[in-house]
């Protein structure tokens, strides 16, 4: 079967760095398009981080092609409004007003392709704040994520880049949808996504929760669940997480673990009365769980319709049967020639990912062929390379 590919035959090209413009640009790679990063001759600086930083451009920079330009010669900088002006869509990231001073903002190039749909992925919308620089981590803080992620008075950020991700994301669904708007008027537009306001998005059900019943939510890990048994119980071995999110799954779950005093209290019925005696059932719960191994409990719970989840480390994943079953590991080729497996889109068209094996474009290494596409003669290639 051929690898899904929606957005086939779109351009787009990037000026990126980091998470989040790379991270857009990524999920449109995945779904087809041709994407150019356009990187200093050195490369791009996120390819050589430490630490947390070293899987970012592995991640978010596959199905990609990469061509090297010094933007701050007059060469370059043409060769970058050609590319612009045969692009579909483009995708920024960088400070505000960084492209606009080169020449490369969106009022400038969309007078040379009025039909250029251009992404631009900042810390925050048009503001007050937009002027500031910002990180995943900085949105997280300000936008109320670190503060209900970490216990009471200890804000702490998610275990993953998740506003950088989510934030590329919202970037993806408005590109998408000014691309149907295209097909209509024939015209693109400017799209800007943000990360504070993508943090105030994820926050909002707790926003809610303030207008709905009067009072702040508290941070998760001090929160009055909407659930009585919803929570990661320690077993023999491993811990594992268990919910019982209806009623019918509390008659399931008292009858497969041989509960009949707690279902033969009718006071506890019903979810809302069983959240107002928590304190009094979550002990029994706790005491009978700890008695099995985390194996044994989810041999239980297999197929019976009650969440739960053993808690997986990332590398745990690589491992993971389901997504060796339904190959949502796609094969990578790193930069130094080692060969990983790295999550795919997570969406299945007619019940196939958009999953295929991939290479990590060295900087510049498409720059050639891309220079030819835009119409060059091998000679004014050679000078440009000189």
């Amino acid at each position: 079967m051929n690898t899904p590919a929606p957005l086939a035959g779109i351009k787009v090209v990037e000026f990126t760095h980091m998470v989040m413009g790379p991270a857009a640009g990524a999920m449109l790679a995945a779904l087809g398009a041709e994407v150019i990063r356009v990187e200093p001759a050195e490369g791009d600086k996120t390819r050589t981080l430490l630490g947390s930083g070293s899987g970012y451009f592995p991640m978010y920079n596959r199905h990609k092609k990469s061509i090297s330009l010094d933007l701050k010669s007059a060469k370059g900088l043409a060769i970058a409004q050609k590319l612009a002006a045969k692009a579909d869509i483009l995708i920024e990231n960088f400070r505000p007003g960084a492209l606009e001073k080169l020449g490369l903002g969106y009022d400038a190039l969309s007078q040379a392709n009025p039909r250029l749909i251009y992404c631009s992925a900042k810390g925050f919308l048009p503001g007050p704040y937009e002027k500031r620089t910002a990180l995943d981590e900085v949105a997280q803080m300000m936008g109320g994520l670190a503060y209900m992620t970490g216990p009471p008075g200890r804000p702490l950020r998610a275990g993953s880049s998740v506003i950088d991700v989510t934030g590329g994301m919202f970037g993806v669904i408005g590109v998408l949808a000014a691309l149907e708007e295209r097909h209509r008027t024939g015209k693109g537009k400017l799209i800007q996504a943000s990360l504070f306001e993508t943090t105030v998005f994820l926050v909002g059900q707790h926003m809610a929760q303030l207008a709905v019943t009067g009072k702040a939510a508290n941070p998760m890990p001090a929160r009055i669940s909407a659930w009585a048994i919803y929570d990661v119980f320690e077993t023999r071995d491993d811990p594992v997480f268990i919910g019982v999110v209806t009623d019918g799954l509390w008659e399931k779950f008292c009858a497969l673990f041989g509960l009949d005093a707690l279902w033969a209290d009718e006071g506890l019925r019903k979810n809302n009365d069983r959240v107002l005696k928590r304190d009094q059932i979550l002990p029994q719960i706790r005491e009978l769980i700890a008695g099995f191994t985390r194996d044994e409990v989810i041999a239980r719970l297999e197929g019976t319709g009650l969440p739960f989840a053993p808690i997986g480390k990332p590398e745990d994943m690589f491992d993971d049967p389901h997504l060796a079953a339904t190959g949502a590991l796609e094969p990578v080729t790193l930069a130094d020639g080692r060969e990983t497996r790295l999550p795919a889109l997570p969406i299945a068209f007619d019940g196939q990912l958009a999953a295929a094996a991939s290479v990590l474009p060295q900087p510049g290494a498409d720059t050639r062929a891309i220079l030819a596409d835009l119409g060059l003669s091998e000679d004014e290639i050679a000078d440009l390379a000189a």
